[in-house]
């Protein structure tokens, strides 16, 4: 018997009259792998985790995307974003709450605590997670293993992901950066709540499929014949998510996931940068979910037969079997329409098309460029799947073909900063700037959220990160005043005396205060852990306002203005918003760095010319121990 090559993708030969082989070798190869592992199957025959085989759509939530929670009214905005993943996608059967990266590093909060400071704190989430279930949704959190370098809890990370599972009531972990979790965190958490499941980013090592019931199939790139998914094939009640995540083009994904009978991941604010789906790989995905969520058992654990032969190029076949039902996923992996009889086989029973619903005297008909298509042979139309085909005869089936890169909600904007008002000379304990042309070059190093637009890598396995890189900055600058140092805890204690001044959210404000003091020794220290519009609020009572990114550096390169001891990062006047990421660039530096990983935000002295963008949520998480800001006013 030929031999072919292993892999997370299994490939399949591009001659068809390999194909009987390949499948032989396959079936050799997988009792072969079992024994030799000693493969014992017994967390997939527990009933607490059967919801696993019916999650195909998971949606990976970035906790600050403005769809999904409202800074204004401090609302999470979960029965909206879901409203929208049914419209546009079919439905989310899982979502997991994204919540530190790329923001951690800014200051010493480790990944637990940002979860403990979302909106409501705990509680809060496990509010959230109920009203989750309630629409029928899981709900998994996300573990950053990589992050050591930050305050580190008293017990280590294993207990704390069990405390936070309990504490939210969640259902699944993602093993960011991992392709598999350690044993005693399986065993912790069978210990601690029933049906949680492990799920891995990178490819999941066959030895270890038999405790996670799910992973990633992230930039497995398959080929023209679509080839078997290495981890599916080996355990079939295992789930995988499909991703290309910076991809503009997710056809062959969905294509992989459903010739596999697995899921997709749908991302498309990534770590804020905006990478939409197109509307035509939406309309694929929200025509196959209904079928897979009705088969779901076929496709777990029915009789599944690889790349069975068809009539026409560049159409494929899987097959799936039960004693009732045969089940045919067909797709196109051309670029033009294919019409015509797509497999000759004789079927015992009623033949149904899946996608419209009606019965049909052969397998035959049309798919479009890069679509899909599906049909079942059933001996016995059961009450459940009679519903099933009278829904899909109800349903319209939308196809498109508009591959267009979607534009963001909105255009990126700039929020209106505080009013500028005019002194004819300069204020104590400010330095003038004198105004004209300026072209300045701003570094920064390459992150996944990129700097201002985000990253645009379309087509790609995915960029290469955390390189330095530069841009100039052309504009004219009117004359104006800047602080020559950070406004200081003692000036900021004078704004509150004078004003009452309360922020709408108190969480973490002025959280390093002592009974409403600065902490003795620290009055001409800057004031931190105040957000933004706090910053704002002050700058206002003062007659002045913040700067904006550009007069900050002019005036620090230019040496007109001092950094501060201790040092930290400086809010500038830059707010700014797509739709989905509201976002602000820092300047100048902090003490603190954390070091152990390039997965931390910037951190330590920086040059005047550096640029870190910091994105904004919510004022609890937008205080930090680093971050705070000076004034300026315009001359006339």
């Amino acid at each position: 018997m030929m031999t072919f090559p292993i892999a997370p993708i299994i490939p399949a030969p591009e001659n068809p009259a390999q194909w009987d082989e390949w499948r032989q070798f396959l079936s050799t190869w997988r009792v072969g792998q079992r024994a030799e592992l000693g493969y014992d199957d017994q967390l997939y025959t527990r009933s607490e985790f059967a919801w696993t085989r019916n999650c195909f759509s998971c949606c990976f939530v970035m906790m600050c995307d403005e769809t999904f929670y409202d800074y204004r009214t401090g609302r999470y905005l979960l029965d909206s974003f879901l409203d929208h993943g049914l419209q546009d996608f079919g439905g989310y059967d899982a979502i997991v709450l994204w919540h530190a990266y790329p923001r951690i590093g800014f200051d010493s909060r480790n990944q637990f605590d940002f979860y403990r400071e979302m909106p409501g704190g705990l509680q809060g989430l496990r509010q959230l997670v109920q009203d989750a279930h309630d629409r029928e949704v899981k709900v998994y959190i996300a573990y950053n293993p990589w992050d050591t370098d930050t305050h580190r809890e008293a017990e280590s990370d294993i207990p704390m992901l069990v405390q936070f599972v309990q504490a939210m009531d969640a259902d699944g972990i993602f093993l960011d950066t991992m392709n598999q979790g350690a044993p005693e965190l399986r065993s912790a958490l069978d210990a601690a709540r029933p049906g949680v499941v492990l799920e891995s980013e990178n490819d999941l090592p066959l030895a270890n499929v038999h405790d996670h019931h799910m992973s990633w199939a992230q930039w497995f790139r398959d080929g023209q014949a679509p080839g078997v998914l290495r981890n599916k094939w080996f355990e079939q009640r295992h789930m995988q998510h499909l991703i290309h995540r910076w991809d503009y083009d997710h056809s062959d994904e969905l294509h992989t996931a459903w010739m596999n009978g697995v899921g997709i991941l749908v991302w498309e604010n990534v770590f804020g940068s905006w990478v939409g789906w197109n509307a035509r790989d939406r309309a694929i995905l929200r025509a196959m979910l209904p079928i897979q969520r009705q088969f779901a058992s076929l496709f777990a654990e029915g009789s599944w037969t690889p790349l069975i032969p068809t009539w026409i190029d560049g159409v494929y076949a899987s097959q799936w079997q039960n004693q009732d039902v045969t089940l045919y996923t067909l797709v196109n992996r051309t670029n033009q329409r294919t019409d015509g009889q797509f497999i000759q086989a004789a079927f015992e029973g009623t033949l149904y098309n899946l996608l419209t619903g009606l019965e049909v005297p052969s397998l035959s008909g049309q798919i479009e460029a890069r679509g899909i298509n599906a049909f079942a042979a059933v001996r016995h139309l059961d009450p459940t799947l009679q519903d099933f085909l009278s829904q899909q005869r109800q349903q319209t089936v939308l196809t498109e073909q508009d591959t267009h890169f979607p534009a963001r909600p909105v255009r990126l904007k700039t929020v209106e900063p505080t009013p500028r008002v005019a002194r004819d000379q300069v204020p104590a304990d400010m330095t003038p700037v004198e105004g004209g042309p300026r072209t300045l070059e701003v570094t920064y190093r390459v992150r996944e959220c990129g700097l201002y637009e985000g990253l645009s890598i379309p087509g790609v396995w995915g960029p290469k990160l955390h390189h330095p890189a530069s841009l100039t900055r052309s504009m004219t600058l009117s004359p104006y005043a800047i602080d020559r140092m950070s406004v200081s805890n003692r000036q900021f204690q004078q704004f509150l005396h004078s004003t009452s001044y309360q922020p709408r959210s108190m969480e973490n404000f002025l959280r390093h205060w002592v009974a409403g003091h600065p902490p003795a020794g620290q009055e001409d220290h800057p004031v931190v852990y105040i957000d933004l519009e706090d910053a704002r609020a002050y700058a206002v009572w003062s007659g002045k306002r913040l700067p904006t990114e550009d007069e900050w550096q002019a005036a620090l390169q230019d040496g007109l203005a001092t950094a501060d001891r201790p040092r930290v990062w400086n809010w500038t006047e830059s707010e700014q918003s797509d739709g989905r990421t509201r976002f602000c660039i820092l300047k100048g530096g902090s003490d603190y760095q954390a070091n152990s990983s390039v997965w931390y935000a910037d951190g330590g002295s920086q040059s005047p010319r550096f640029s870190a963008k910091f994105l904004l949520m919510w004022p609890g998480l937008d205080r930090c121990a680093t971050i705070g800001f000076r004034c300026a006013v315009d001359l006339m």
